[in-house]
């Protein structure tokens, strides 16, 4: 098989993974506190040393099977240096971290372009304390303000899950909308790679959603189940409309996909993505999570198509998941392995820390927390390849291994 040279290049979920996009976790994480942590959608504030040890052994399982590692931090400072929009780029950040006062854009402007551009990246990450920035100013908002909430920047301790802000569609991408105000920075960083990093830029790269969409949508809802095919879920964090915006674009623009089917998962926190309640694992193999079903075992499934009338999908509406999917993927049997084996206590615990949110690294090779042991040893029974990582602090974000990897480049299958 050919070795892929575009620099976005995925057609499936379980195609041999060359390329992938990562962000190690940073001081953002130790800039979570107890008050404001909700706010930026964690349960729990990280140990900041393990959480690094833990990430890096997932890099380095990566590595070790020939996966090549890009880092988003690493990215977004050369695509600043390649193009030099160092001072647009902070001024773009300024703007959208809800900065009121003159006094302090000026002086957090200032602060951020003395800095080399790598650790301007990550301080900009790691969010700007007020005790770190000197603000002159006799104005009344400005110093009774210094001793209240203590950040100018807010942290993005989100990053780390680097499947959301965009998702690889073929030889494209959504750069997206996000839905929480904790999040929206995020993609500002992806965006800026594609547009001035030298291995992106002029590359050819479709855009199939940008950050200024209207209505919001989040790769981690996003399923890429064959070149002809897309699964999206109808989720807390992804619109019913934005899914049938992105289906009319994928249809008219000429890409490859005749087919969308959007899943409609429950609206709630620990069921977040549709990729933290279903992936798939191999050509029939599917991990789930058993929440996500009704009483009969049914889900509603629309199942979106070109229409002949520009600007309008053909829909179709289902329960029948397996039956959806038999069709939809042109394979006889369809195995969905249910998370925690669907004991009562063993899937919604195992489900809380992301057992269902695999990393197809290639056609039943699968990367997982090893804290949900039930669900590896019947993965493991159904002929899959697991490789564990540890997880006790990774797992503190509710995101797990997809949710944890964009990848840029897959082999076809």
């Amino acid at each position: 098989m050919k070795q892929q040279t575009k620099p976005i290049h995925v057609f499936s979920e379980i195609g041999e993974l060359q390329t992938v996009l990562l962000k190690r976790p940073g001081k953002e994480i130790e800039n979570l506190t107890p008050d404001i942590m909700e706010r930026l959608l964690f349960d729990d504030i990280p140990h900041l040393r393990v959480i690094q040890k833990e990430h890096d052994m997932f890099a380095d399982a990566l590595r070790d099977n020939g996966v090549e590692v890009l880092y988003l931090e690493k990215l977004s400072a050369e695509a600043i240096d390649a193009s030099d929009t160092k001072e647009s780029f902070v001024e773009t950040m300024l703007n959208e971290s809800n900065i009121s006062s003159k006094n302090v854009y000026k002086a957090l402007k200032e602060y951020l372009l003395s800095m080399e551009t790598f650790e301007m990246v990550e301080t900009i990450m790691a969010g700007v304390r007020k005790n770190a920035v000197e603000v002159e100013s006799n104005h009344l908002a400005d110093i009774s303000d210094r001793e209240q909430y203590p950040f100018y920047m807010d942290p993005m301790p989100n990053l780390y899950f680097t499947r959301d802000p965009g998702a690889s569609i073929g030889n494209g991408l959504t750069i997206n909308n996000m839905t929480f105000e904790a999040r929206k920075r995020e993609t500002l960083f992806l965006q800026t790679i594609m547009n001035h990093h030298p291995r992106f830029k002029n590359s050819g790269i479709q855009i199939w959603r940008d950050r200024d969409e209207s209505t919001c949508m989040e790769g981690g809802d996003e399923l890429i189940l064959n070149d002809k095919v897309l699964a999206i879920g109808i989720s807390q964090r992804s619109e019913a409309k934005a899914i049938e915006e992105l289906a009319i674009k994928l249809f008219e623009k000429g890409s490859s996909f005749e087919k969308v089917l959007a899943i409609k998962i429950p609206n709630v926190r620990a069921m977040m993505h549709l990729d933290t309640v279903f992936t798939m694992i191999d050509h029939n193999k599917f991990t789930i999570h058993p929440g996500i079903l009704e009483l009969d075992g049914s889900i509603d499934t629309y199942i979106l198509e070109k229409s002949e009338e520009a600007g309008k999908v053909k829909i179709t509406h289902e329960k029948d998941l397996k039956k959806v999917l038999k069709d939809a993927l042109g394979v006889g049997e369809i195995e969905l392995i249910q998370c925690g084996g669907g004991d009562a206590i063993a899937a919604p615990r195992e489900q809380w820390n992301d057992g269902s949110n695999t990393l197809a690294i290639a056609p039943g090779v699968v990367v997982t927390y090893d804290r949900n042991y039930v669900s590896n040893a019947l993965l493991r029974e159904k002929g899959v390849k697991v490789i564990e990582i540890e997880s006790s602090e990774l797992s503190r974000g509710r995101g797990g291994p997809r949710c944890m990897s964009m990848p840029l480049v897959r082999k076809d299958v």
